[in-house]
């Protein structure tokens, strides 16, 4: 019965979690033909999606107004209404501990909260970022409980997210889905809904924990070699040579090569947390991942190593760091988004005030931004406000909404730890890179 649901599209979807992945899923859902139905804990978001107001970049606003219009999106904080599910998506925050370990409350939360609504012929979908075994270790047992059986009355799958904020290539509905059941109609099944959803291939595996291993070892791939080429480029400066140039020279290379690139850290919900659940998961099977923890390290040191490099070139100008005013140009994570989750702005910011600099920021995406208790508003860019600082600190790369050769002419001295002025012909004097 539910597998002629998912084929006709009449099946009726939640979607658990209305972030980052989760709006945007729910979303491409609907207007592939199912009726969905959100569920998050924020009441503020839940009142958002119903009045088709739109809060996430990747999500066109025209196209939420429309779904919510027509009746295939509503959102609700009641999570009863699971019972008039017949396909359960969890996209829920999967944060670090204090000592980063990993954090699955919100994972049993959900799970528990299905439980109690969980019926025959219901599909669940882990896609929460976690460690090989947390489907069938965590998830199964909650589910079970209640005395239905996997596999034969429910059906329980892990595919994990492969959100990018801000590409513009790849979306939700363009991005490969992998997917493992806990067992062969677990995966069928799941196959089926996101092959109706999706313009991209579905790439089964023999099992949840592979899906699992696959998620985190992409970006724990990632996370190595953005920390190698930190760690190169701390090297080459001190031998006074250009790291960008050397990158730009390796890639030419058509094999064997993927440039990626120095900055002040990784930041995101993936990189800077994925890694150290695969780490966590490796002690259990006497395994250190000692290149992952290494390269957890360096990135982590990249901020600090950033409040270096701005000391040094303040004591060049005979400025010392406490006391001096320091504009940092942009705080979202990454370039042309909103998204400030792990940004190493913030931890350059933690950084400097801890050495007693006065901290502002300018970030074309981001208006404000919460620390502690205060809220800090973003500074306007004027030819007034750019020489009233001591230095300006490039810790985004955004292409869109800042006019670097107008910060660069009007600024005493730019530490771009991005390389975004590269095109930046005049006053190059002033620009000192990562």
């Amino acid at each position: 019965m539910l597998k002629e649901k998912l084929v006709s599209r009449t099946a009726v979807v939640g979607v658990i979690g209305l972030g980052y992945v989760g709006l945007p899923l729910a979303v491409e859902k609907a207007k592939a033909g199912y009726r969905v139905i959100g569920f998050d804990i924020q009441k503020k978001r839940v009142d958002m999606v119903n009045a088709g107001i739109n809060y996430i970049g990747d999500v066109v606003d025209e196209e939420l107004k429309d779904l919510v219009e027509k009746g295939m999106i509503r959102a609700t904080t009641d999570f009863s209404e699971l019972k008039n599910c017949d396909v359960a998506t969890i996209c829920v925050p999967t944060p670090l501990g204090k000592y980063k370990e990993p954090d699955l409350t919100y994972v049993i939360n959900t799970a528990k909260e299905i439980a109690k609504y969980l019926h025959r012929e219901m599909l669940v979908v882990l896609e929460s970022t976690t460690y090989p075994g947390t489907t069938e270790e965590v998830v199964l047992p909650i589910l079970e409980s209640t005395g239905l059986k996997v596999g034969e009355d429910f059906y329980l799958a892990f595919s994990p997210e492969r959100v990018d904020p801000g590409n513009r290539i790849y979306k939700t509905k363009n991005t490969p889905k992998v997917v493992g059941g806990v067992t062969e109609k677990c995966t069928e099944l799941a196959k089926i809904l996101y092959e109706n959803v999706l313009e991209a291939p579905v790439h089964t595996v023999s099992s949840p924990r592979a899906a699992e291993m696959s998620k985190v070892l992409e970006n724990t791939f990632r996370l190595v070699n953005i920390s190698l080429i930190n760690e190169v480029a701390i090297l080459a400066r001190r031998m006074g040579i250009n790291i960008w140039e050397v990158i730009d020279a390796a890639a030419t290379k058509p094999f064997g090569f993927m440039p990626f690139y120095p900055g002040p850290g990784a930041g995101g919900h993936c990189i800077p947390i994925d890694p150290f659940y695969l780490a966590y998961k490796a002690k259990e099977y006497d395994v250190r991942l000692d290149l992952v923890e290494m390269a957890g390290e360096i990135n982590d040191f990249m901020p600090e190593y950033v409040v270096m490099r701005v000391q040094d070139i303040l004591n060049e100008r005979k400025k010392p760091l406490n006391g001096s005013k320091v504009l940092l140009l942009g705080v979202a994570y990454k370039g042309d988004i909103d998204d400030v989750r792990e940004s190493p702005a913030l931890k350059v910011w933690d950084h400097l005030e801890k050495k007693k600099a006065i901290v502002e920021f300018f970030d074309p995406y981001v208006p404000e931004v919460k620390r502690g208790e205060k809220i800090h508003r973003r500074v306007e860019l004027t030819e007034e406000y750019l020489k009233s600082v001591d230095i300006v600190v490039i810790t985004t790369a955004h292409k869109n909404g800042v006019d670097y050769n107008f910060v660069v002419k009007h600024a005493p001295v730019v530490f771009d730890t991005k390389n975004i002025t590269k095109d930046v012909k005049e006053n190059r004097e002033k620009i000192i890179l990562l």
